[in-house]
C-alpha cells in the first residue's frame, strides 16, 4: 500500500496486539462483524471515517470492510490518534489511514481531503469536520454521496443547523442520539476517560479537591458522577435550567462558572460551546486551576485569551502547558484544550466503545439499504437497532432478563382493567 500517511509502519506489531486485546472486550461489534463477513451487506460501497484512531476504531474499520466496504480512516481530532494503531490498520488491514497524533490544523485538513479523494458513497464522521469539509470545498463530490453517520453531540448539533439552512444535500443517522450510545458512552465512557486524562496528565489526586463540571448533558452527568467517586467536591455549571435542576437534585452545588471559578481546583468544559471558561474566570481562579476540555472541540476554554493574560508559558508536563499570569498565579491547560481523554490517555474503554461502534455500523447497513427514501436531513437510530445492539450486549456479558407472560401482554394493551 502507498495510499497513507502514518507515523512509523514499525510499531504495526504493538498496535495489531493492543487491537486484538480491544476486541476482546466488543462482543456485540464481534458478532456483527462475523455476520458481515457472511453476508456482505456494504459490497462495493466507498466510505469515507473521519473518527479518532484508536484500537477500538480499528475493530470498527475492520468490520465495516469484512462486510465488503472499501473504507479510508482520517483522524478526527489532531491528538486522539494512536500511531501503533494507524500502522496496523495500513499494514494488517490494508484500510489507508490519515493519521498522526499531533499533527498539525494544516495536516488534519490534508488529511481530511485525502480521505474525501476517495470519492466516498457513504461518510462516518465524529464532529463533522469531514461533512463540513465536503460541504464547503468539495462539492463536485456530493453527488456521489448517499448518506452518512455521525458519532458525537457537537457533530450532531452542527449537522442539525446545517439541515435547518437547508444547507445538508444527504441524509445523516445520528448514531449520538441512540440510547445504546449516548446512555453509556457518554455517561460511563467520558466519566471515566475524562478522569483517567486528567489523572494521567498531572498526578493529582482527587479526593478533596473542588472539581467543576461546565455542562450537565450526559456526558456531564458521567463526569461529576465519577469525580465525585473518585472523593472530589464537585460543582455544576449550566445554562438550562432542567438539568440544573436534575444536578441539584442529584446532590451536586450549582452555580454560575462566575463563582465556581473562584473555588474550583479542576475544571472540565463537556458543553460543545465556545468560550465557555473566558477572560472573567482566569482573572479569578486560583493559583495552580487545572483546565481542561472534554467537549469536542478545543474552543470551549478560551485559549486566546489566556495566551494574551499570560506574561510567560511554559510545558511543565507532557500536555500540561503553565501559563503565568501577570499577577504571579500559575493556570495549568491540558492537552492543549482538545479532549483530553484521548490526548493523554485512551479514550473510552473498549465495552462501552462496543456499543456505540455497533451503532455506527448496522446504521450504515440500514442507510446503505434505505438511503433512497430518505429525506436530506438528520435521523435518529432507528429504535429496532438500538433494542438489538441493547439485546447482545446483555447476551455477551452472560445477563439474562424477563419476558411477559401472555396474560401481562394482553393486560398491558388493555383498557378495561381498573382498579
Amino acid at each position: 500500500m502507498e495510499n497513507y500517511d502514518v507515523k512509523d509502519m514499525k510499531l504495526a506489531e504493538g498496535g495489531r496486539r493492543r487491537i486484538e486485546w480491544a476486541e476482546r472486550d466488543m462482543p456485540v461489534l464481534r458478532l456483527i462483524r462475523e455476520r458481515f463477513a457472511k453476508e456482505r451487506p456494504l459490497q462495493g460501497l466507498r466510505v469515507a471515517a473521519c473518527l479518532h484512531v484508536t484500537t477500538e476504531t480499528a475493530n470498527l474499520m475492520q468490520t465495516l470492510h469484512d462486510g465488503g466496504a472499501d473504507v479510508v480512516l482520517t483522524a478526527s481530532n489532531p491528538l486522539s490518534t494512536q500511531d501503533d494503531v494507524a500502522a496496523a490498520l495500513v499494514a494488517q488491514s490494508e484500510i489507508p489511514t490519515f493519521a498522526i497524533k499531533g499533527e498539525t490544523n494544516v495536516t488534519y485538513y490534508k488529511h481530511i481531503h485525502a480521505a474525501l479523494d476517495h470519492k466516498p458513497h457513504f461518510t462516518m464522521d465524529d464532529g463533522a469536520d469531514l461533512v463540513g469539509t465536503l460541504h464547503k470545498d468539495r462539492r463536485d463530490l456530493l453527488p456521489g454521496v448517499v448518506g452518512g453517520t455521525e458519532e458525537t453531540t457537537t457533530g450532531v448539533i452542527r449537522l442539525r443547523a446545517m439541515a435547518a439552512d437547508g444547507k445538508l444535500n444527504f441524509p445523516v443517522i445520528a448514531v449520538n442520539d441512540a440510547m445504546t450510545k449516548h446512555f453509556f458512552d457518554n455517561r460511563y465512557g467520558t466519566g471515566q476517560s475524562t478522569i483517567d486524562g486528567i489523572v494521567r496528565a498531572t498526578n493529582v489526586l482527587l479526593a478533596g479537591r473542588t472539581f467543576v463540571v461546565a455542562g450537565y448533558g450526559w456526558c456531564g452527568r458521567g463526569l461529576a458522577m465519577r469525580a465525585r467517586g473518585m472523593g472530589a467536591n464537585v460543582i455544576v455549571t449550566e445554562i438550562d435550567p432542567l438539568p440544573a435542576l436534575e444536578a441539584v437534585m442529584d446532590g451536586f452545588r450549582v452555580m454560575p462558572m462566575a463563582e465556581a471559578a473562584r473555588q474550583g481546583d479542576i475544571f472540565v468544559t463537556v458543553t460543545g460551546d465556545l468560550n465557555v471558561i473566558d477572560r472573567p474566570h482566569f482573572e479569578v481562579m486560583k493559583d495552580g486551576a487545572i483546565v481542561c476540555n472534554s467537549g469536542h472541540f478545543n474552543v470551549e476554554i478560551n485559549i486566546p485569551v489566556l495566551e494574551e493574560m499570560a506574561s510567560e508559558k511554559r510545558l511543565v508536563r507532557p500536555f500540561v502547558d503553565q501559563y503565568q499570569l501577570a499577577d504571579g498565579r500559575r493556570i495549568n491547560l491540558l492537552g492543549e484544550g482538545r479532549l483530553i481523554n484521548l490526548a493523554s490517555a485512551e479514550g473510552h474503554p473498549a465495552s462501552v466503545m462496543d456499543m456505540s461502534f455497533a451503532n455506527q455500523a448496522l446504521s450504515l447497513e440500514y442507510m446503505a439499504r434505505n438511503a433512497e427514501k430518505l429525506e436530506k436531513k438528520v435521523y435518529s437510530v432507528p429504535a429496532e437497532i438500538d433494542r438489538q445492539i441493547a439485546v447482545l450486549k446483555l447476551e455477551g456479558m452472560g445477563i439474562a432478563i424477563d419476558t411477559l407472560t401472555p396474560e401481562q401482554v394482553a393486560y398491558l394493551n388493555s383498557w378495561e382493567e381498573g382498579t
